[in-house]
């Protein structure tokens, strides 16, 4: 339902911007004129794709947790697109769209957006109560992790209507799961592995699945509404799928020349950030202006990623990021807040390094602790490492094994997915992430 209440956003958008521009047209001007007939009509267009593009990177209409953060995201849209507009408008020395006009949408559109996210709220609350899952699975452990993740931010929102053990069906003639299914008007019956080898599950999953219930196995069902692959329902098998960038010579290229494209425009905008830090160093970050580092990259290569300095500088192993870590300094914390750290490592994408978007590569050593630990670790180092990435809009930085555990659950997701499609998913919602603090 997500999808209905962007376009519910988008139609309020467009009513606003084109309203107030007939309202100048046939009120608010000295003299009315026919708007389709003017030149300005491209302009109000321009401001109105602007306008949807900077709504959408600052998470519009779902992603504020209240009223009040909807409205003021609901100004600062329009304040932006307005303010770019206002540049233009000095560049090219003439005035491009009514003031008055221009003023109507900037009060309008504040509201209407508050009306969109409260449609958004509803629309997800009615879409969570219509996909019911009905779990077949090992243990209530198992339960209450498949209840957490779809708590977590799941990409189809969904609640569980109720679950049984294997034991509780194999062991009684009754069809005890097709009537606990039917009794709990569960929509999505959910099998692991375990259940999808017994006969008699398979036999009342049939006929659940000719009454209209939909039938997957858990980690489908992981891999649709949350977005990742459920590493304990994975065997070797199971990960030789085709990749993109192993299999696919012409996403290969196509991602290569995005990525050059990129590191080109990044390196442009690296010079004046790289100026502004260094004077800012001198006073609130004394130290290297750099900070370079190991990391594992394709084919587990070892490359030195390039950041902006944002810890006081110490010696020995680096030890796992954390939220609030000591380490970092006031002007840090600004540059990792804005992400203007990571701005060096277009050099890397340009050498070829990095991609823009892949699986976030990590330092040797922690890799080769992984590697002991986590089963399948070493598949996400088949593809060039990304600056940004699909676990990375998901679950954000990782700060020990277990959270290296989770990502990389996200991580197998988007090897199995991986196109251009999903980059520019990983794009939006980094940029989102970014400008709206959420990459959801």
């Amino acid at each position: 339902m997500r999808q209905a209440a962007r376009l519910i956003f988008v139609a309020g958008t467009a009513a606003t911007i084109y309203g107030a521009a007939f309202l100048h047209a046939l009120v608010l001007a000295p003299e009315p004129y026919q708007l389709l007939g003017d030149s300005r009509l491209g302009w109000w267009t321009v401001l109105f794709v602007a306008t949807l593009v900077v709504g959408y990177a600052t998470g519009l209409p779902e992603l504020p947790q209240s009223r009040l953060g909807a409205a003021v995201r609901g100004a600062v849209v329009p304040t932006s697109t307005l303010l770019a507009l206002a540049v233009a408008q000095s560049m090219l020395a003439t005035p491009l769209l009514p003031r008055s006009s221009m003023l109507v949408m900037s009060l309008v559109l504040p509201v209407w957006t508050v009306m969109a996210w409260n449609i958004s709220v509803d629309t997800n609350d009615w879409a969570a109560a219509r996909d019911r899952v009905f779990l077949v699975i090992e243990n209530e452990e198992d339960l209450n992790q498949v209840s957490e993740d779809l708590n977590r931010g799941p990409e189809r929102p969904a609640t569980v209507a109720g679950w049984m053990a294997l034991a509780d069906i194999d062991g009684h003639r009754s069809p005890r799961l097709l009537n606990a299914v039917v009794d709990t008007n569960s929509t999505v019956l959910v099998l692991d592995v375990a259940a999808q080898s017994s006969a008699r599950v398979i036999d009342q999953a049939a006929h659940l699945h000719e009454r209209g219930v939909r039938i997957r196995s858990l980690a489908l069902f992981y891999e649709e509404w949350m977005g990742k692959l459920p590493h304990r329902e994975l065997a070797r098998i199971s990960l030789l799928f085709d990749i993109g960038e192993v299999h696919r010579l012409q996403y290969v290229r196509a991602k290569r020349v995005v990525d050059v494209a990129f590191g080109l425009v990044g390196s442009v905008a690296l010079l004046p950030v790289i100026a502004a830090v260094a004077v800012l160093n001198l006073g609130f970050n004394r130290g290297p202006l750099f900070y370079s580092q190991p990391r594992v990259g394709q084919g587990g290569r070892e490359f030195t990623i390039l950041k902006l300095r944002t810890m006081a500088p110490h010696d020995g192993p680096s030890e796992w990021t954390t939220e609030g870590d000591t380490r970092i300094t006031p002007l840090g914390s600004l540059l990792r807040r804005s992400h203007l750290d990571e701005l060096p490592q277009v050099l890397n994408i340009l050498r070829g390094d990095l991609a823009l978007v892949g699986p976030r590569p990590e330092q040797p050593h922690y890799v080769e602790e992984l590697r002991e630990k986590i089963a399948f670790y070493d598949v996400r180092h088949l593809v060039r490492p990304g600056l940004t990435g699909w676990a990375q809009v998901k679950q954000g930085y990782t700060a020990d094994e277990n959270d290296a555990y989770e990502k990389l659950q996200y991580d197998f997701f988007y090897l199995r997915r991986q196109g251009l499609s999903l980059d520019g998913r990983i794009i939006w919602r980094t940029l989102r992430g970014v400008v709206g603090g959420d990459g959801r």
